[in-house]
């Protein structure tokens, strides 16, 4: 996939992202404190719950990385650990999970899976 076509993908699902995530309710309007966004473990575990850490960091950088034109590489597993903190949610939760299957797929393969 060209490289610009891959970032028009990530921004469509990105775009899913937030609707999904207002969809279930999970969307906050007050931010997370400064302490809380620089943790340092991974998907801030410690600090804020899963959908806060998609919201006020996930989403903020890729959309950066989108208007500035950026490529994705490396691994991602959102997906999977969507899957984890949603397992009581399964049925109402799997289109936000399909959303986080497409982008971990954009991001680490270049393709949507």
């Amino acid at each position: 996939m060209p490289v610009d076509e891959r970032l028009l993908a990530i921004a469509d699902q990105l775009l899913l992202l937030e609707h999904e995530l207002r969809r279930l309710q999970l969307w906050r309007d007050t931010p997370p404190t400064e302490q809380e966004l620089s943790s340092q473990q991974p998907f801030c575990v410690d600090t804020l719950s899963f959908d806060q850490w998609l919201q006020w960091l996930f989403l903020p950088r890729l959309q950066q990385m989108v208007a500035e034109g950026k490529v994705f590489s490396g691994k991602s597993a959102m997906r999977s650990m969507g899957e984890v903190v949603w397992r009581e949610r399964m049925v109402e939760a799997r289109p936000l999970l399909d959303v986080l299957g497409k982008l971990d797929g954009l991001i680490s393969y270049g393709q949507l899976k």
